[in-house]
């Protein structure tokens, strides 16, 4: 199971930071490819970054890219999303997902493992 937290309402400019904590992967956390995704209401559900097993450099959305970052710690089973610069195209739902031995690509379909959501509004 995938726990997301860490949403709220934010000003324009603002940071928040997302954590996703997973419990009772049948594998090591460490084999895991975790990603986090938003969708907004009425929009289609978005790329933000993702971590693979193998390369710790998270893959981040060019929209995202210079503001956020994520950094994983295998040893607490938990990844972090840290979001800078915040503007209020970046409101919606926050998901954090994995899949056992995955590359850390944007394709949502992917993944298997997805977390409840956490809501991140940025007001103007």
């Amino acid at each position: 199971q995938l726990q997301a937290s860490g949403g709220g309402l934010v000003q324009t400019g603002g940071s928040l930071r997302l954590s996703c904590v997973a419990s009772g992967p049948g594998r090591s956390f460490s084999n895991y490819a975790i990603g986090w995704f938003r969708q907004a209401p009425g929009k289609a559900r978005e790329f933000v970054v993702a971590i693979s097993p193998t390369n710790g450099r998270p893959n981040l959305a060019d929209s995202v890219k210079g503001r956020y970052t994520m950094t994983r710690y295998n040893v607490k089973n938990t990844v972090y999303l840290q979001m800078n610069s915040l503007e209020p195209e970046d409101s919606a739902t926050y998901y954090c997902a994995a899949v056992l031995y995955g590359r850390g690509r944007a394709d949502w379909s992917e993944y298997h493992y997805w977390g409840q959501g956490t809501q991140v509004t940025v007001s103007s």
